[in-house]
């Protein structure tokens, strides 16, 4: 075995109190120093102790995912460890500490500990268990417990101390123990661990089990009120399970567990300890996403498939994280890569012909799209590359508290088992499934590293693979190959590859006739071009990466047709709804929209657009819609090209061309065309949510008034210069945005600032402060009939730029009247007319603070000041219900410079509210957390 050491030892005497949830320790450990180093101190994970404040690390990273369960949550509610002794074998007293984070303990040993020694440690605490509510661990309501990382382990120490908080990614780093739990909980309650349970005694009120683990990390214990875990011997292994399937009998189900336990020890060797855990809690950690985000009744697979993936999928993560010792946050890429290359090789071998959508790709209406023809293990690409197209993957190697929550459950695992298959197809399958074999057999119970596995592969083949381990794992650099060129002489084939990224990886070539693979060939040590020479075998086209083994970043540029000029034309496709990228074809989305505003009234349309489900760099959307009110046409559209420039600092550039054509009143169109550039700037830490914009834009405005209306207060058509300097951080505990914004006109310029900062407080409080100040440099407007289309606006802004999505914007009475659009001044109340705009500054703060859930009083004053007169003090206050904030509110005035409102006539009038129906908007609200 690799790196065999003597283990520590642990001896447990742990009580579960049913009332109080708390669980008391002994704990007696003999700690020995494998390393070459004399310990003075000696670190221990308290990952219980987690939960103990808004200020562990666990607290921090979900409030990084917009979780504020932890931050509001009551002392009683929440799980911490309460120290009463640490002694050592001499019963002296040791001086301990915890690190900042809370959730490590650090602790003084009285006398130095040389290599190879051994030292006894008597602790003796208390685990506050928490509600299940914020992570798996804890209780539940129905008396179950989950227990895992519970008591004190040993951090790992191998010349530098590995100390790694609790962050809910269940990757404790501890040194192999020895194990034995004595562990009294309530009666009517039933065990099940990872460790074998060596007896059960039953006494008045309680039981005790006695749990024994050995070459283990810890005891993981599922408390529950039914016997709902099965056992299953299989000639392999025993496995304990509550996995199920309710249309999937339970000898099907047995027959499904050992052809899985025959494949796992086929392809990774014996399973060491003597029982398997293998737990529905476990796979709804990681779950075959997909699966789990449909309803129930909607079984797309086979029971016998689904039952098959779930518990080879749980199964495959359990049994590497029991036995392969790896640095469980920076080397877990290695387990993610055998465990899905497996999954991706069980597919191949029993289930070839699955599909990704399963049934659902058989019904009409969906067999036509592109997704519905994905194979099952096209998606380990096709969720790697959507983040890769967004510019937010992140290298294999990067460690797990540093990745974005897509990338730690989803794409980094996805592209590292789409890596060793990708190197399967290059050397070898059988030298792959060698290697991992090997590995796994000389190193599972011991210390191993990713150097370890690398060793083993480069043994088995003579091809050099150091672009796997030196690019594929440790950059994020891009995979794009295209084929250039083709010259066709009598007996072979020309071919002439690009490499279009620069990353220096072998790329398989295939040749096809009437979709079948004649020829099939790999090129190697393509820096920037390669001419090639291949046999003629009739192909009819030649296709890179046909088989998408290679996680490549654009496949719209991979294949050439032998067949003319004609037939290397792409077909144009039109398809209902957005569908996955077919590189074979020009793909144009459709689907009907539905817009409506109270000059247009309802605008049935239809959107045309270029969109996949992957990102492009070039995108078209249009959507032509007619209204039915003023009987014409009208809609919008663009065209943008999204340049991603580098990983952080400035990250991306966006030049657009947008327009659109609506009626602001009745038959009075308006038209906007605007050419506009933008700049992003990202911190280096991709997990932050802080982003920082410039932005260049020319919005020209067409307007076409009808004759029988008044007068435009302003000419018709005018063009604003508009320049932005925005930055956000929107954290779900602080939030904090601001940004500086000029506009130049023939008729004016301003400057403008806006500063918005919220901030959540332990007590669910929230407080909402917005700060606004604007100043005309320059102003010729006021010519204008008096105008104020161009002013600050104090309670409804004019929006001449037409950015806004007023339901009727020009209306000044009636309930369309009544939306608010907090930008400007900002006020609720609707102001006395001299002072509800200026033209030459206007300073506002407004603010608001929760009483009770949703309910919040609001508060705004300022300052306006129009040419020739003093600057005016305004005010208003009332109530405000945000039941979703930025999205639908309601504001109730109560007392403002009209007095108090309530008691005036029209009262329902002054309300005033905030609706937002854009379903792209109120995606985003569900999808933050991830990306």
């Amino acid at each position: 075995m690799g790196g065999v050491c003597a283990q520590h030892e642990n001896i447990l005497t742990a009580k579960l109190d049913g009332q109080t949830k708390k669980i008391d320790i002994q704990q007696e450990f003999q700690y020995r120093n494998n390393s070459d180093s004399t310990l003075h101190t000696l670190y221990f994970n308290d990952w219980a102790n987690a939960y103990s404040s808004k200020n562990t690390g666990l607290a921090k990273r979900f409030a990084e995912e917009y979780k504020k369960s932890l931050h509001l949550a009551k002392k009683d509610e929440r799980g911490y460890t309460s120290i009463t002794s640490v002694v050592d074998d001499a019963y002296r007293g040791l001086r301990w500490s915890r690190t900042e984070e809370d959730d490590i303990l650090k602790i003084q040993l009285n006398s130095p500990l040389p290599p190879g020694e051994s030292t006894q440690l008597f602790l003796t605490y208390t685990v506050q268990l928490p509600e299940n509510k914020f992570t798996t661990f804890g209780y539940g309501k129905n008396n179950t417990y989950y227990l895992k990382d519970w008591y004190l382990t040993p951090a790992v120490f191998n010349g530098t101390w590995h100390l790694y908080s609790n962050k809910n990614l269940e990757d404790l780093y501890t040194g192999i123990t020895n194990t034995t739990v004595n562990f009294s909980f309530p009666d009517g309650l039933y065990v099940a661990s990872n460790f074998r349970v060596l007896g059960n005694t039953v006494f008045p009120n309680g039981q005790m089990a006695q749990l024994r683990g050995v070459d283990q990390k810890n005891a993981e214990i599922i408390l529950t009120p039914t016997d709902r875990f099965s056992t299953h011997v299989t000639p392999e292994v025993t496995v304990i399970t509550d996995l199920e399937a309710s249309k999937y009998s339970e000898l099907s189900q047995g027959l499904s567990i050992n052809r899985v336990t025959e494949f796992l020890e086929e392809h990774l060797g014996e399973y060491p300890h003597e029982q398997l855990l293998v737990s529905k809690i476990d796979y709804e950690k990681n779950p075959l996403y997909g699966i789990n985000q449909l309803p129930s009744f909607i079984r797309p697979y086979e029971e016998q498939f689904q039952f098959e993936m779930k518990f080879l999928k749980t199964a495959l993560i359990k049994i590497l994280d029991e036995t392969l010792f790896l640095d469980p946050r920076k080397e877990q890429w290695l387990s993610d890569a055998i465990a899905n290359y497996l999954m991706i090789a069980y597919v191949e071998k029993y289930y070839p012909d699955q599909k990704l959508l399963g049934k659902l790709s058989k019904i009409w209406g969906v067999r036509s799209f592109n997704f519905a023809k994905m194979d099952f293990n096209e998606q380990y690409p096709f969720l790697y590359m959507l983040m890769a197209r967004k510019n937010i993957d992140q290298p294999l190697n990067t460690p797990n508290d540093s990745l974005i929550k897509f990338n730690q459950k989803i794409a980094n695992k996805y592209k590292a088992g789409l890596g060793l298959s990708y190197l399967a197809s290059y050397i070898g399958k059988e030298k792959v499934d060698e290697s991992i074999k090997s590995f796994y057999e000389y190193y599972k119970l011991s210390r191993a590293k990713v150097l370890d596995f690398e060793s083993i592969l480069k043994r088995t083949t003579d091809k050099d693979i150091n672009w796997f381990f030196r690019g594929y794992v440790t950059t994020d650099w891009k995979i794009d190959f295209k084929i250039k060129g083709v010259e066709k002489t009598d007996d072979s084939l020309k071919v002439t590859l690009k490499n279009k990224a620069g990353t220096n990886v072998p790329i398989s070539l295939f040749g096809l006739r009437n979709d079948s693979v004649v020829s099939q060939y790999w090129f190697s040590d393509i820096k920037t071009q390669k001419t090639i020479t291949i046999p003629k075998n009739d192909e009819e086209r030649l296709v890179l990466n046909y088989d998408q083994k290679i996680p490549e970043f654009n496949q719209r540029d991979n294949w050439k047709s032998l067949g003319g000029f004609l037939s290397s034309n792409k077909k144009l496709k039109f398809t209902f709804f957005k569908d996955s990228e077919n590189p074979y074809l020009n793909q144009v989305f459709y689907v009907p929209v539905l817009n409506f505003n109270l000059y247009d009234g309802w605008t049935p349309g239809l959107r045309l657009y270029n969109k996949t489900f992957l990102e492009k760099p070039f995108i078209y959307d249009v959507e032509p819609s007619y209204s039915f009110r003023e009987k014409t046409f009208v809609g919008s559209g663009g065209l943008t090209y999204r340049k991603y420039l580098s990983k952080s600092g400035l990250y991306v550039a966006n030049y657009r061309l947008s327009g659109s054509t609506y009626h602001f009143q009745e038959n009075s169109r308006y038209t906007t065309i605007t050419p506009s550039l933008s700049f992003g700037w990202r911190p280096a830490n991709l997990i932050s949510n802080k982003r920082d914009f410039l932005s260049f834009r020319y919005v020209n405005v067409l307007r076409d008034k009808d004759e029988s209306l008044d007068d435009l207060e302003t000419p018709p058509d005018y063009s604003v210069f508009n320049v932005r300097y925005s930055s956000r951080n929107p954290g779900i505990i602080n939030y904090l945005s601001w940004f500086g914004d000029v506009q130049h006109a023939n008729d004016f310029t301003k400057l403008a600032f806006e500063l918005e900062y919220r901030k959540l407080f332990e007590s669910n409080r929230q407080f909402n402060f917005r700060f606004f100040a604007g100043k005309f440099l320059r102003n010729k407007t006021t010519g204008y009939t008096d105008s104020d289309y161009f002013s600050f606006a104090l309670d409804r802004p004019t929006d001449y730029l037409f950015d806004y999505g007023y339901l009727g914007r020009s209306e000044d009475s009636g309930i369309y009247s009544q939306q608010i659009i907090i930008a400007e001044g900002g006020f609720k109340s609707f102001m006395p007319e001299r002072y509800r705009f200026a033209n030459d500054w206007m300073a506002t703060v407004n603010t608001s603070v929760n009483l009770w859930r949703w309910i919040e009083v609001y508060g705004d004053a300022g300052l306006v000041k129009n040419k020739g007169l003093n600057a005016k003090f305004v005010y208003d206050s009332g109530v405000r219900l945000n039941m979703l904030t930025d999205y639908f509110e309601l504001y109730f005035p109560v007392y403002s410079n009209n007095g108090w409102e309530v008691s005036q006539p029209n009262y329902g009038e002054k309300i005033r509210f905030i609706i937002t129906v854009s379903p792209k908007t109120l995606i985003g609200l569900f999808t933050r957390k991830w990306f």
